[in-house]
């Protein structure tokens, strides 16, 4: 198989794998908080059917996998009934940052598995590093007489690299990100209704633009990751 399409599955499995996580925690916290809704239309599951979207979860990630673009995708929106909630504000933002904590959660175990990895086999190390590199596009990097479970260390290190980026770019206060749920309880009525009116707006203009406002905070995390990644 070409190796650019060998990634483009593996990146693809994972993001997947995210989306599903996401919106299962926000059903999840949800469900526990007292809102039943997502629970009975069975969206506390990891189960990708319940949750992606074909355009958003399948199309549009893999346009922009195959053609080298920053990569643009969502999941189907858990279904939330607010009215539920016994303390309005606090759960709601407990729902929202759940999908967004569940990806740093994901991000933090995929970097376990690989420490455990990296001295569990033979060639762990060498199979760590050449994941780093062909996830970040080094041209450099050869597969070349690495063990088997190499796979599954790019799994793992996709891991890293795409629930890392969901969850700082779902923090993000532009609506309809999650970020910009948590926001909105602390901002004045009138602003609110501003803040909405142009919020899709300054979505757009951050995908189109946005990406170093985007790396700037990834950047530094996916470092501290690979720091205790490379240095444990």
């Amino acid at each position: 198989m070409n190796l650019h399409v060998a990634l483009i599955l593996f990146e693809f499995v994972v993001l997947i794998f995210a989306f599903s996580l996401h919106e299962s925690a926000h059903a999840w916290m949800a469900w526990k908080l007292g809102d039943p809704t997502a629970m009975m239309l069975g969206r506390v599951t990891l189960n990708p059917m319940k949750h992606i979207d074909p355009w958003g979860s399948i199309a549009m990630p893999l346009i922009a996998m195959l053609y080298h673009m920053p990569l643009i995708g969502w999941a189907k929106p858990t279904p939330v009934t607010s009215r539920n909630f016994k303390h309005y504000k606090r759960d709601d933002i407990l729902v929202t940052i759940a999908g967004p904590i569940s990806n740093l959660l994901a991000a933090t175990v995929s970097l376990i598995l690989l420490i455990l990895l990296k001295h569990a086999i033979a060639g762990g190390g060498d199979a760590v590093m050449a994941a780093i590199g062909l996830a970040i596009g080094d041209p450099r990097v050869t597969t070349e007489g690495l063990p088997q479970l190499f796979p599954l260390a790019l799994l793992l290190y996709f891991g890293i690299l795409i629930n890392l980026s969901l969850f700082v770019f779902n923090l993000i206060p532009v609506p309809p990100l999650d970020g910009s749920h948590i926001l909105r309880h602390f901002l004045p009525y009138r602003v609110q209704q501003v803040y909405d009116r142009f919020g899709f707006l300054s979505l757009i203009l951050l995908l189109l633009f946005g990406g170093s406002l985007i790396w700037a905070v990834l950047g530094p995390m996916l470092g501290a990751f690979n720091r205790v990644l490379l240095g444990m």
